[in-house]
């Protein structure tokens, strides 16, 4: 079909403005500035005065569980919690069951996406002590990048051999991705807190977490990436940074076109702090661990420095039982948040005193949309640009609401964001020029496509 989205408040590449847009066989087809005429035909039009068009969200780093845990989450049921919160691509993260570590299993991944997801999707190689050979026959093309954990987290897939390392960096065809955590430290920290814990001197509950898996373990692996990737000229993406130490570890004097060392962080580093773990408990429990207020405060600054490329959501569901054992060694790190991620961060923007229209909106936008289609070099989308597919949200900023358990569209059925208010809400979620989204209700009969890149070595 053809839409006709008619006098939006465009946001695009730094600019606010008035426009419409003409979608035409998945594609923009044409930006229409305000009041230059033009003939839709017969497309369906949307009338969109008063609300924000945005490029539709990239969320480089999900982990929407399948195969092989698909009773916490499966990739139909979190798309569809996606496309609700304005996300028209994804990322997904290789530490399922089986662990995605090889071709086949890869296109696997891939096949089951192209029946089931909402949105357009890729999928990364997770890399192993004794993958190499699997991790070099990747097409850079068609593969979003190599995800290697340098800390162990949910799955295991720790990479902890110095000469695979070495290797890994050198002949990677593609970006790595990296979870940075130093596995030596969180041991030690472990072992430390059980010990005091036996005698006493400590409680263990879900505030321990940050003094775990501390600052020192995060900087400690994440310098440690940065100087091998520095080394051997790989392209290497650290996500989820937690601290103000691992910031000096990344440039912002240079184009991102020309960075081949960037960071990720995650709406849940900007909004919550460790003063939260007495409310929210371990409903906030995620790796690496939320940190201090001063380590939120210099997130904050560094996504306006342009030392954080890119927001992701780490979008992790685990069941609510398995999350609150009341027991810190056994309750699960990592929650849903794709739903959510952009009505949380506009409220970021606005608590940090932004002005959400002319500055923290587009800000968003080019972190969250434009970034993220730079860094991976994903072919024709992050932009509202003629001949780009058209993947789109439509989104009103004078909606108040408050997010509950009872509206999460993940699988899992809860958020950690329960109780907060928002501003925001999307209407309208497009992918490939289909409307897939429309106040509350899905249009379940399209299906997202495969994300294509040009060579991201």
């Amino acid at each position: 079909m053809n839409y006709f989205i008619k006098n939006a408040t465009l946001v695009n590449e730094g600019e606010t403005s008035v426009a419409s847009v003409f979608v035409s066989e998945g594609k923009v087809a044409k930006i229409i500035r305000q009041d230059e005429p033009f003939d839709a035909g017969s497309a369906i039009v949307i009338d969109a005065t008063g609300k924000y068009l945005i490029p539709g969200l990239i969320d480089e780093h999900v982990h929407f569980r399948e195969p092989g845990m698909t009773q916490k989450a499966d990739i139909h049921t979190e798309s569809r919690a996606a496309v609700a919160g304005g996300v028209t691509s994804f990322m997904d993260m290789p530490n399922t069951i089986p662990q995605t570590t090889t071709q086949e299993l890869l296109e696997q991944k891939f096949d089951l996406a192209s029946q089931k997801s909402l949105a357009n999707y890729s999928f990364y190689l997770g890399a192993t002590n004794d993958n190499l050979e699997e991790v070099k026959k990747t097409d850079p093309h068609k593969v979003c990048g190599i995800k290697l954990f340098m800390g162990s987290s949910t799955g295991n897939m720790l990479v902890d051999k110095n000469e695979v390392l070495v290797r890994l960096f050198r002949e990677s065809p593609c970006l790595i991705a990296a979870h940075c955590e130093d596995e030596q430290t969180i041991h030690e920290n472990t072992v430390c807190c059980k010990d005091l814990a036996s005698k006493d001197q400590v409680v263990v509950d879900a505030s321990i977490h940050p003094f775990i898996r501390t600052t020192e373990a995060c900087y400690k692996s994440s310098s440690k990436a940065v100087d091998m990737a520095e080394k051997f000229g790989a392209r290497l993406h650290v996500m989820h940074i937690s601290t103000q130490k691992e910031l000096s570890l990344f440039k912002n004097d240079i184009p991102l076109e020309q960075k081949r060392i960037t960071a990720e962080t995650c709406p849940h580093y900007l909004w919550f702090t460790d003063r939260d773990y007495e409310t929210k408990s371990y409903a906030i429990k995620c790796n690496p661990a939320i940190k201090s207020h001063r380590d939120r405060e210099a997130l904050l600054q560094a996504l306006s420095e342009g030392r954080i490329d890119t927001i992701g959501t780490d979008h992790a569901p685990h069941l609510l039982p398995e999350k609150m054992t009341g027991d810190y060694f056994t309750s699960k790190s990592g929650f849903p948040s794709i739903q959510h991620s952009l009505q949380v961060m506009v409220e970021v923007m606005r608590s940090s005193g932004f002005d959400l229209p002319h500055n923290g909106l587009p800000l968003l936008v080019q972190l969250m949309c434009h970034n993220p289609a730079i860094l991976y070099r994903i072919d024709r989308r992050g932009f509202i640009r003629e001949g780009y597919h058209a993947d789109l949200a439509l989104v009103d900023m004078d909606s108040q609401e408050m997010i509950t358990g009872e509206q999460e569209l993940s699988k899992c059925g809860w958020t950690p964001y329960n109780g907060m208010t928002v501003h925001t809400r999307v209407t309208h979620t497009f992918v490939n020029g289909n409307l897939v989204f429309e106040n509350g209700l899905f249009h379940e009969e399209y299906r997202g496509e495969r994300l294509l890149f040009s060579a991201n070595r």
